[in-house]
């Protein structure tokens, strides 16, 4: 099933995972969905190249046994930084032989190892590449506090519509801590015409380093009463846990009142933080629109 297509009269909720580190056995991944499915998610995203995943194509046995053996519906993410047009090739024939449908297609981080390197300078290039392939449903990434390399909102939006116009239908925020960015981020997306689904990307943070480890990498707002929140219980695991899926739940609740297309929830593979937030607003995105 492509994921563009389950935006019908509903809240779609799904989730984010990510292939083990090098020093973890595969098996952790399985165990964690075997957990996971009891959340009943619109689908499961899972990442690539982050985290020390073993190797590229993890991800393609991964997501297929999300779709075939666990009957959710998977999205393989696909990010081509330091990438050949044919190792890119051979991923996208791969997947479609374990018959992913959908690819969320990725520009991804540059490092010291891949800078300089590869057939890709934007997500743009890749979405045509993978139109060009096969029926596919394409998703991408958007940023309601703009990308970290943009100069400004305006430059990053008018990517965005080009990704949109080259075949992306389905889109995925990067995280967010303050659901006011993401209105005026949506409003100025829609007026450009770009009307493809949105799913507003959410994390809930469980310890202060992490926040603003991510606040860092990501270049997003930390507001107030966030923050008041890390330096209340950063001495207190349990009680800085239980703020942080407190305010993500907060979140989504606003979201859902707004009519929010979905939320997609990095799980950080926890499965417990998923149920927890799964179980407190499973009835507020099940609501018919």
């Amino acid at each position: 099933m492509k994921t563009a297509s389950l935006f019908q009269n509903k809240t779609v909720f799904s989730l984010e995972i990510f292939p083990p580190k090098r020093t973890a056995h595969i098996s952790t991944v399985y165990r964690m969905l075997d957990e996971l499915k009891d959340v009943s998610p619109d689908f499961i995203s899972v990442t690539y190249g982050i985290a020390g995943a073993a190797d590229k194509y993890s991800t393609v046995e991964i997501a297929a046994d999300v779709k075939n053996v666990y009957g959710i519906e998977s999205v393989a993410h696909l990010p081509v930084a330091g990438m050949t047009r044919t190792d890119a090739e051979r991923i996208v024939d791969a997947l479609a032989e374990k018959g992913i449908e959908n690819i969320l297609a990725l520009r991804g981080d540059y490092t010291e190892e891949n800078r300089g390197r590869g057939d890709f300078a934007h997500a743009e290039e890749l979405i045509r590449l993978i139109r060009q392939k096969g029926d596919f449903n394409i998703l991408a990434a958007c940023y309601p506090e703009g990308h970290p390399e943009a100069p400004d909102l305006e430059t990053d939006l008018r990517y965005l519509k080009q990704k949109v116009d080259a075949g992306a239908n389905h889109l995925i925020t990067q995280l967010f801590f303050e659901n006011t960015l993401f209105y005026s981020f949506l409003e100025r997306a829609r007026a450009t015409g770009i009307a493809v689904p949105v799913e507003a990307g959410i994390m809930p943070v469980t310890n202060k380093k992490q926040a603003e480890r991510m606040a860092e990498l990501c270049k997003v707002q930390l507001p107030a009463k966030f923050v008041r929140m890390m330096e209340k219980y950063e001495h207190n695991p349990e009680a800085l846990r239980d703020a942080g899926i407190a305010y993500a739940i907060d979140q989504i609740v606003d979201l859902a009142a707004q009519g929010v297309d979905g939320i997609h929830l990095y799980t950080m593979n926890n499965p417990d933080t998923a149920h927890r937030i799964h179980s407190a607003v499973k009835s507020l995105i099940s609501v018919v629109s």
